[in-house]
């Protein structure tokens, strides 16, 4: 996957693509695989790198949601267990089961929980991941060495899925790609144009790298921008009203010490009325997430203080070892492109998790909201609607049983080089052929150099944050180390890249910037 060809594509097009997708999160992504794989000519432009904002900073987890089969969105959780279970078919290298233990310490959580688990377990029907269970005290302290045991009763077991998010989008991207879509990074959509007849036939596109500019005509013009989709709905209508309610969360990722044993916890009810998870993921601890509404998007937004606190208290409630700040390792911040509800409401907590399609006067088509787990199911929604919409060829959705780029059931998903999938043995090879390329980055962190000249190669990474935040996980496990492994990282990029070191001192410089919001210090005060 070389971004140069792809530019290349972009110059040499005198036809209209038939989709062309703006936006290259999760939602883009597979818009794009859907696309491509029904054999339409397919553009995809994302201002930013793949996954840069939302899809590289969720919680880790394929699930069906047990919080919104509480409040009653059966067809929800529903359609995300079938997602959750065609994942895992179609990328066994990045998605695997996963137990959950919600700890008893009251008398009618094991019956309450206990029976909601089953009919978790029926919804799932045969998509399911494992059957649940109640267990005893002694159970729970088994899979849960590190729970607090005070007036612990017991708890009820499920399982779920857990897979490696940027890892799968740039599979996913590469996976389109596989299938004659043009997709591109750093290319930013800086006008979305109309034609005679009033709706939009035509994007103009700025390379952020060279400068260069490109106009795409499309027959369909698609905005999957998630938290951004306002911004770029109000480039064809400026006083259209806003579709989102953005919300942020955060985690705060410890050693794995905190969390032993191979199960997860799952907090059912916290203050603010979420769920909170502890996980084990990458060898470290995850624990999240909050839900706090906030004015507008960023693609690099900071922690609120209340919410470091407010996570750090809820796990202190439930491991026997309380964390504390200075045991945090990295904490990450997401948002949430929640659809705004009919009527005003402060508790985003609330607001559906279900997708929504939108075409605008302008014949722009945009959907928003939605869930990584149902990526797939908002992908093929999405361009049977841009069938219709553009008068393209009638074609059925191919990718219910579509292996993913690096498809590999025998692969051991949990090693570090396994999220590659088939792709770890030329990762492999390439370190054993250079062996300066296999020595670590960092005595704290499993990485190695091989992995970075791959990611430059063969997964259009262009700066140091596209490697330690997207390529490899470093940046969400260890900010600390990560900094300190960074020039290493530059260093190697711009030798494969062809850069002076006038750049590398310019990478280093952004990636200190941006990784300070990855430092528990960086948290502000919300007013």
């Amino acid at each position: 996957m070389n971004r140069e060809s792809m530019l290349d594509r972009l110059r040499t097009r005198t036809e209209p693509w038939d989709i062309i997708v703006i936006g290259g999160g999760a939602t883009g992504a597979g818009i794009a695989v859907d696309a491509a794989t029904r054999d339409f000519d397919v553009l995809l432009v994302e201002r930013e790198d793949f996954g840069k904002a939302t899809s590289s900073r969720s919680t880790k987890l394929v699930h069906g949601g047990v919080r919104y089969l509480e409040q009653g969105n059966v067809s929800l959780v529903m359609d995300a267990l079938k997602e959750r279970g065609l994942l895992r078919q179609n990328a066994p290298h990045l998605v695997h089961d996963l137990a959950f233990v919600v700890p008893n310490y009251s008398w009618w959580e094991a019956p309450f929980y206990g029976i909601g688990m089953k009919v978790y377990d029926l919804l799932a029907g045969k998509y399911g991941f494992g059957k649940s269970r109640i267990l005893s005290r002694e159970e729970t302290l088994e899979r849960l060495p590190n729970i607090q045991t005070d007036g612990l009763r017991g708890g009820v077991m499920y399982y779920d899925g857990q897979f490696d998010d940027s890892r799968l989008l740039i599979h996913l991207i590469m996976t389109a790609a596989e299938y004659g879509a043009t997709v591109v990074n750093y290319a930013e959509v800086t006008e979305i144009l109309k034609g005679v007849d009033g709706f939009v036939d035509r994007v103009n596109i700025l390379d952020r790298e060279s400068g260069e500019r490109f106009t795409a005509h499309g027959k369909v013009i698609v905005n999957a921008t998630g938290i951004f989709t306002d911004e770029v709905r109000r480039l064809c209508e400026p006083e259209i009203e806003g579709m989102v309610a953005p919300s942020q969360g955060i985690h705060l990722v410890f050693e794995r010490s905190f969390l032993r044993g191979e199960a997860a916890i799952m907090v059912p009810h916290t203050s603010d009325g979420r769920v909170m998870f502890a996980i084990p993921w990458h060898d470290h601890t995850v624990v999240g997430t909050t839900d706090t509404p906030i004015d507008g998007p960023s693609y690099d937004p900071l922690p609120f203080e209340q919410e470091i606190e407010f996570v750090l208290e809820t796990a202190s409630r439930y491991l026997s070892r309380p964390p504390t700040r200075s045991d945090i390792l990295s904490v990450y911040t997401g948002i949430r492109p929640l659809v705004k509800a009919g009527s005003a409401t402060s508790k985003t907590s609330a607001l559906s998790r279900d997708h929504t399609i939108h075409v605008d006067h302008s014949g722009l088509l945009t959907i928003v909201g939605g869930k990584w787990t149902t990526y797939r199911h908002m992908a093929e929604d999405c361009v049977d609607h841009a069938i219709t919409l553009g008068g393209l060829p009638d074609s059925e959705c191919r990718t219910h049983h579509l292996q993913i780029h690096g498809y590999d059931d025998e692969i051991d998903g949990l090693s570090n080089m396994g999220v590659y999938g088939s792709d770890a043995a030329a990762i492999t090879l390439l370190a054993q052929e250079y062996p300066e390329l296999a020595k670590p980055l960092h005595p704290a962190l499993p990485y190695i150099g091989a992995e970075v000249v791959w990611a430059v190669r063969h997964e259009m990474a262009r700066t140091i944050d596209d490697v330690l935040a997207r390529r490899i996980r470093a940046i969400f496990l260890n900010s600390r180390a990560t900094l300190e492994m960074a020039p290493s990282v530059a260093a190697l990029m711009a030798q494969e890249l062809g850069r002076d070191v006038s750049w590398v001192n310019a990478q280093l410089a952004d990636f200190r910037a941006m990784a300070a919001s990855y430092l528990p210090e960086s948290a502000v005060v919300q007013q």
